[in-house]
């Protein structure tokens, strides 16, 4: 995890990868250097963003202001910016749980 989240000041940057329009969202393991993110909502008026930002705050136990787009707003590769939290505490909270 640690070509995917870096440390700066007051929080750490995570790399994304975004797929709109799947099943339910969710965050699904890694793809190359990013975090795998498949969210429900379509890539339209920023519904994905949006998601993409409340997903990662409910897994980072964060509030969602703490969580903003750094760059990629219309791509699907992202970095976030999470303040509020240290890169070890955000590799646990992201790692694949078993079950």
């Amino acid at each position: 995890m640690a070509d995917i989240i870096q440390a700066v000041p007051d929080g750490v940057v995570i790399n994304v990868r975004v797929i709109p329009r799947a099943g339910r969202s969710r965050l699904d393991g890694t793809r190359g250097d990013a975090l795998l993110a498949r969210l429900n909502a379509p890539p339209v008026d920023g519904k994905a963003n949006d998601e993409l930002i409340a997903l990662i705050a409910a897994v980072l136990d964060v509030p969602p202001r703490a969580v903003s787009i750094v760059t990629g707003e219309r791509s699907r590769q992202k970095r976030l910016r999470v303040a509020g939290i240290d890169a070890a505490t955000a590799a646990a909270r992201l790692a694949p749980t078993e079950g």
